[in-house]
């Protein structure tokens, strides 16, 4: 394999900074812009000819414009003659509609990593998907990573006491299992009934939570409404402080008002997955790298090892 480039667009250029910064190379140089009409514009300012490229674009908010750059992105380094292109999506947009659940709805999910491949990637890097099973839409390999490592160390260092790790539902058992087991923390669930795909009710609290110091952990908060509700819910239940480690900060519609007037939640914990917009930086939100973790993967994969070692703590 020749040289490793690493390369981005305008989703989440400080973490693809921060990511090179770890490998200690330079990021390539790219002019991702606009024409007037609003057409994206991409030019490869430097010759990766023969280079193993790895391109960092989170397909977060604005979703379809930072999604259409991937893509063109991915098409300019074909052309370009790359050996080889992977995609590193740390987060992936259009994930939440999987499966077809209703009558004559899209799975939208399958149709970007369509448009992925077609564009030309050979490899996919992603973190933390909204259901696992998208791995399987993809013909190409997918190396799935997640924010469990970076998360759990900053609740390490911070060494809470009587911890009981919460799963916003029965789906998510897993990782709370998984998150339980590297806090030495007991587990709960929520079991809640969902009105409409953005809200929910908080029906009853599984586990024993009084007078604990719970963390809620789970892989998107958009609006914050779930999240909101099962704090309350926890605190009905007498729980001490209630913090949530999420992967995925997207925050979109009333989310920051939502959690402006829950001093209930003592913290929100996030990853860097998706960049937090300068309107978006309130007193109780913290933010976690996972520049350390991405970078530690391209190399891997650049190098041809394996990345086991960095996702296997799942199966606790």
């Amino acid at each position: 394999m020749k040289g490793l480039a690493v390369l981005t667009g305008n989703a989440h250029p400080h973490l693809a900074k921060d990511i090179c910064s770890v490998l200690g190379i330079p990021l390539i140089d790219v002019l991702a812009s606009r024409f007037s009409e609003g057409e994206i514009r991409v030019e490869i300012k430097e010759n990766i000819r023969g280079k193993d490229v790895f391109i960092i674009q989170p397909t977060c908010p604005p979703t379809n414009d930072n999604l259409m750059e991937l893509l063109i992105l991915i098409d300019a380094a074909r052309r370009a003659s790359a050996q080889r292109i992977t995609a590193v999506v740390p987060y992936y947009g259009y994930a939440r509609q999987d499966r077809k659940d209703q009558p004559r709805v899209p799975i939208t999910a399958k149709l970007v990593a369509n448009l992925i491949v077609a564009a030309g990637a050979q490899r996919v890097l992603t973190m933390d998907l909204h259901a696992n099973q998208i791995q399987g839409f993809f013909d190409i390999p997918v190396d799935h990573l997640y924010g469990i490592n970076p998360l759990c160390e900053y609740f390490n260092n911070k060494k809470l006491e009587n911890l009981v790790v919460v799963s916003p539902d029965v789906g998510g058992i897993k990782m709370a299992r998984a998150y339980a087991g590297r806090l030495g923390a007991g587990l709960a669930i929520v079991d809640k009934r969902r009105d409409n795909p953005e809200e929910t009710e908080v029906m009853h609290i599984l586990g024993e939570v009084e007078g604990k110091n719970a963390i809620l952990v789970d892989d998107i908060v958009a609006t914050a409404g779930s999240l909101i509700n099962a704090v309350g819910a926890l605190k009905e239940k007498g729980v001490k402080d209630v913090y949530a480690a999420i992967s995925h900060g997207i925050l979109s519609g009333s989310a920051i008002n939502r959690l402006k007037k829950c001093p209930a939640l003592k913290e929100l914990v996030i990853t860097d997955s998706i960049p937090l917009e300068d309107s978006k930086k309130i007193s109780n939100i913290k933010v976690v790298t996972t520049a350390n973790l991405l970078a530690e993967a391209i190399q891997r994969i650049h190098d041809e090892e394996s990345i086991s070692c960095l996702f296997d703590k799942v199966k606790a």
